[in-house]
């Protein structure tokens, strides 16, 4: 019983389908743990997006923008040979992550060091969308005129 009723916004209000699939969304994904990662706020409008991807080259990672949607893909390479290993606290295993942009987010560009994945994020509102201010003039000063009825 954990639905949200949207029908009342969807009374008043036209666009607002994308909100709904959102929230249905958020719920039904499972939360992953793997790769663990930070969003960072570093100015008013950018963002950073960090991945913890130790083990994987840049070759072994995708990064793909599509609508809304940033999709960050790890694949590593099979055909290594076969270790034994004591402990294994690296993981190393395929993934996939998928973030949901908000309006006018871009994707500014990627770079993978020290094993952490760095994805910068912009918000680019298009000038139409800004809000501008607009100048009142003022009319000039003028007498009421008075309109004579004709008499019935």
């Amino acid at each position: 019983m954990n639905a949200t009723d949207f029908s009342p916004l969807f009374r008043t209000a036209i666009g607002f389908d994308r909100l709904a699939r959102l929230v249905e969304g958020s719920r039904a994904a499972e939360p992953q743990a793997y790769p663990p990662y930070n969003i960072e706020r570093v100015g008013e409008d950018q963002y950073v997006l960090t991945m913890a991807v130790a083990g994987f080259s840049e070759s072994e990672i995708d990064l793909e923008v599509r609508a809304d949607t940033l999709t960050i893909t790890g694949k590593p390479v099979q055909g290594e040979a076969p270790r034994s290993y004591l402990h294994r606290g690296i993981a190393g295993r395929a993934f996939e992550r998928r973030f949901v942009l908000a309006d006018h987010l871009v994707v500014k560009g990627a770079e993978l060091a020290h094993g952490l994945l760095h994805v910068s994020l912009q918000r680019e509102v298009p000038e139409a969308l800004k809000p501008r201010r607009i100048a009142i003039n003022a009319a000039p000063a003028s007498r009421p005129q008075l309109v004579e009825q004709a008499a019935a």
